[in-house]
């Protein structure tokens, strides 16, 4: 076969070569100025490509694949810069919702912790108007007894009852004329207590070492006081006698 055999068939020109080249040289470049940040590095880039393509494109495919090397890059320039969006629009959608959820978990920590506050509050008032309102029908069921003999008669037999002390209205009666005549600022001063420096004093006449050993509480802490000395007296005469109704003369 002849040497020449292929010679019909179209084959690259050296210009053509040339232009290829240049067109390869040119894209890559050209990534490269993409894909190095900088205006110095941009610069530099570019002066190598133009040193890189000495070469002139004279062929209408040539032009076309270089069109198509700006067009490629332009792409992934701008697929880049889109990727680079979407994932700043992600870092930002999740820093805001996290920043809600903590105002949101922050003026629920504080809406609760007003109404245990509230709640607090409320039962306490509660409590003190509770206390008032028992106080109230405490005294509501306290009975006003008169300031005399009568009265404080019937106010210690009430303690005498709460207490469990023995006792009739008869019995205080009888021997409170006995001793005082009814006067609770009485003093027997002719005594052998009175010699001792003990002297009888009150209702029941009664002396200080007596009172103190036989003081009920709840009753005023003072001898003469008409109620706190009918109650000592009565608690004594029972641990002695059974009952003051069992005293009928000095005890």
């Amino acid at each position: 076969m002849s040497k020449h055999a292929n010679a019909g068939h179209s084959q690259l020109t050296r210009t053509h070569k040339f232009s290829l080249a240049g067109v390869a040289a040119l894209g890559a470049a050209a990534l490269a100025v993409t894909l190095v940040p900088g205006h110095d590095t941009q610069a530099s880039a570019k002066d190598e490509t133009v040193a890189a393509a000495p070469v002139a494109f004279t062929t209408e495919a040539g032009a076309k694949q270089i069109k198509d090397v700006h067009a490629s890059v332009t792409d992934q320039q701008a697929a880049a810069s889109e990727k680079a969006k979407q994932a700043e629009a992600k870092v930002k959608a999740r820093k805001e919702a996290e920043a809600k959820k903590k105002a949101e978990a922050e003026k629920k920590a504080q809406a609760e912790a007003q109404a245990k506050a509230k709640a607090a509050a409320e039962a306490k008032a509660k409590k003190e108007r509770e206390a008032q309102e028992a106080a109230a029908r405490a005294a509501a069921r306290k009975p006003v007894y008169a300031n005399n003999l009568d009265g404080w008669i019937k106010n210690a037999l009430a303690i005498m009852k709460d207490k469990g002390i023995p006792g009739s209205y008869d019995g205080l009666h009888r021997n409170i004329m006995r001793e005082s005549g009814g006067n609770p600022n009485a003093q027997n001063n002719t005594d052998i207590n009175a010699v001792n420096g003990t002297p009888s004093k009150g209702l029941l006449q009664v002396i200080q070492p007596t009172f103190d050993a036989y003081h009920v509480e709840g009753t005023a802490n003072s001898l003469t006081d008409p109620v706190a000395n009918l109650v000592a007296a009565a608690n004594y005469a029972a641990d002695k006698y059974g009952s003051i109704d069992n005293v009928d003369s000095a005890y």
